[in-house]
């Protein structure tokens, strides 16, 4: 997949497309319902299939007190995309310029350089100034420019809609499993592997810490958990929160990779959270946490064994 800043950048590479144009974040099953369509109706016709997004989120801009945490980061989206199989991929700027643009304006800018066949779009889909474009207005503009516009609507899963802010709030409890059931995969964060306090280290049970740019982290506690560095995966006990027991204050995320043995400071590290395990808590003494820390590993490998692979 190839990855564009603009729609007249990629209007040379692609010539009617079929499109698709969203947010996406994090890529839940209702997005990857509408990139399956787009990628499936491009085969039909024999054109190239492209999802055009914005970076950063438009209410970053707009009304940063109330922009999401993300569930995704610009980087992750982009390899979510290209895993679905999308030839081509914009990722626009979004400003306040951008953000002031009529919804005609928008069209006319970003769509039609694209001179796209079938534009497919969610439900509740809407675009240019205030979000004043709808889709009833994108389809009479489709008629004009030549485009038709199809509506997927809402994606049910247990009676209820899939969204981006239902997952929000579900990985902000520590409900990871149910994330990962609207996602698609398991909730995950990313980021680069640091020195700590070595407390691990010293009751037995190493960790490496990570640090990361992720703005959505799962709620404090325990967590049975996938860790991939080096191209590798591995099983994982992974501790959010603020080390009560010692009495540290700085929230962190140590990850405990069950059997590893290895330096991997300075190296990319990507978490993905399988399970909560417990609630983050105070120990009595150092020998009381360390019988909890095992008890968590043994736990988790059992959870984790039928899911990792080499």
């Amino acid at each position: 997949m190839k990855i564009f800043k603009t729609s007249r950048a990629l209007s040379r590479a692609a010539k009617g497309p079929v499109l698709t144009l969203g947010n996406f974040d994090g890529l839940h099953l209702g997005h990857r319902k509408i990139i399956e369509k787009v990628r499936g109706r491009a085969a039909r016709l024999g054109r190239a299939s492209v999802v055009y997004t914005f970076e950063p989120h438009p209410l970053k801009v707009v009304a940063p007190q109330k922009s999401p945490l993300l569930i995704v980061d610009a980087r992750k989206k982009a390899d979510l995309v290209a895993s679905l199989g999308i030839d081509f991929m914009v990722i626009a700027e979004f400003t306040r310029e951008f953000a002031a643009k009529h919804p005609r304006a928008f069209v006319e800018d970003e769509i039609v350089p694209l001179r796209p066949v079938e534009v497919w779009v969610g439900h509740d889909f809407s675009f240019g100034k205030a979000k004043s474009g709808t889709v009833d207005y994108l389809r009479l503009l489709g008629g004009e420019f030549g485009f038709t516009v199809h509506v997927i609507p809402a994606y049910m899963k247990a009676g209820e809609v899939v969204s981006s802010s239902r997952i929000r709030g579900l990985v902000t409890e520590g409900s990871v499993a149910e994330a990962s059931k609207l996602l698609g995969r398991d909730f995950s964060v990313s980021g680069k592997v640091v020195k700590g306090r070595s407390v691990g280290k010293e009751l037995g049970f190493p960790t490496a810490n990570l640090c990361t740019g992720a703005e959505l982290i799962p709620a404090d506690g325990v967590y049975a958990a996938r860790a991939t560095v080096s191209g590798r995966k591995h099983g994982a006990v992974v501790n959010i929160g603020v080390a009560p027991t010692f009495g540290e204050n700085a929230r962190c995320i140590e990850v405990h990779i069950l059997g590893f043995k290895g330096n991997i400071y300075g190296k990319r590290m990507e978490v993905e959270f399988v399970k909560r395990l417990r609630g983050e808590r105070a120990f009595k003494s150092k020998d009381a946490l360390i019988t909890q820390i095992r008890k968590d590993s043994e736990r988790a490998a059992k959870l984790l064994a039928a899911k990792i692979r080499p």
